[in-house]
């Protein structure tokens, strides 16, 4: 494995209208994260602004050791409007994204960090596929299997199917799709410093199915996939009861799980910390993490906004960057 280097990060401060340019200046502003990474931030100078008034704290961007400024054209006189979900605030958040993306593309950076995005705001804005994670994977034109990872502490998910409504989960999971969630989270935590990851692999029924009565997807669908998984290496187990498989993994029996939908892993995640909680999406040409928290148009404008969450994100961005090691897609 190569020694480790001294990354490149992207940071971009996410909807304007929320928390993301008050918790993105204070990651930025932090000794630690600069003496641990070069920092290219990716936004309008007026938002920048703006986040530095709430939190209380001054960047010296472009000077000796402070981060570097990429200034873009976001927003005019009027597109602010803190606590809202606006095609202004959507607009402005998926540029400053774009543009982070294009400078991993020329490899101008080696890791992407975003501050919270906010879904409507960027279907206002013209988002047109499911989340930000299959927008990401159409601009890099990745072809393969991609995954949202969520992360609290040491434990790790992965899901199946995501942003779909649940009517239509069982009908979306399939062998190949269980295989692919289970192998691309192995392969991530190996990148991350997990040398022989242990992957839990849930259930979609009740009871594991009840041996079919309560549906066959354990049968027909996960077993088969998880047998599959093991025959590639893969230390996996299941499929396992989704109401216990959490209490398992929080007390070490695991270090990752694979959940087949949404909430059924994004509950347990949140209720294990939700101040602390990451994204990762893998699958992409660079590691690209955000805060599992959003934009809390509740609190904006307070400087009350926990930034720990995302001080996870780049944490866990800038150890996979700086191994240099980010999964091939």
């Amino acid at each position: 494995m190569p020694a480790p280097r001294r990354p490149r990060i992207a940071l971009t401060l996410g909807d304007p209208n929320g928390i993301g340019p008050e918790i993105g200046v204070k990651l930025a502003a932090r000794p630690g994260n600069r003496a641990r990474a070069d920092i290219v931030l990716f936004s309008d100078p007026a938002i920048v602004e703006a986040g530095e008034r709430t939190a209380e704290v001054t960047l010296g961007l472009n000077e000796a050791g402070a981060p570097r400024l990429e200034a873009l054209d976001l927003v005019t006189a009027g597109d602010i409007e803190p606590g809202k979900a606006t095609r202004a605030g959507g607009h402005a958040a998926l540029r400053a994204l774009d543009a982070a993306l294009a400078a991993a593309e020329r490899g101008a950076v080696d890791a992407i960090v975003f501050a919270p995005l906010n879904k409507h705001a960027m279907h206002l804005a013209g988002l047109a596929e499911e989340d930000e994670l299959r927008y990401m994977q159409r601009c890099f034109g990745v072809d393969g299997f991609v995954s949202e990872f969520n992360i609290t502490g040491a434990l790790w998910t992965s899901r199946v199917t995501s942003h779909v409504p649940l009517r239509e989960v069982a009908d979306a999971i399939t062998v190949d799709g269980v295989v692919d969630a289970v192998r691309i989270l192995h392969r991530y935590l190996v990148a991350a410093g997990t040398a022989s990851p242990r992957i839990a692999v849930t259930a979609l029924n009740p009871h594991a199915g009840d041996g079919g009565s309560l549906g066959r997807e354990e049968i027909d669908v996960i077993a088969p996939a998880v047998a599959r998984a093991r025959g590639e290496g893969v230390d996996a187990h299941g499929p396992l009861p989704s109401d216990t498989v959490f209490v398992a993994a929080r007390d070490g029996a695991y270090d990752a799980v694979v959940t087949m939908y949404h909430d059924q892993g994004q509950i347990a995640m949140k209720l294990l910390g939700f101040e602390r909680g990451v994204t990762l999406h893998g699958g992409l040409p660079v590691p690209i993490a955000t805060c599992a928290s959003g934009t809390a148009f509740d609190i904006v404008g307070r400087n009350v906004a926990n930034v720990e969450g995302l001080q996870s994100a780049f944490d866990l961005a800038a150890a996979i960057a700086a191994r240099s090691v980010a999964p091939p897609h």
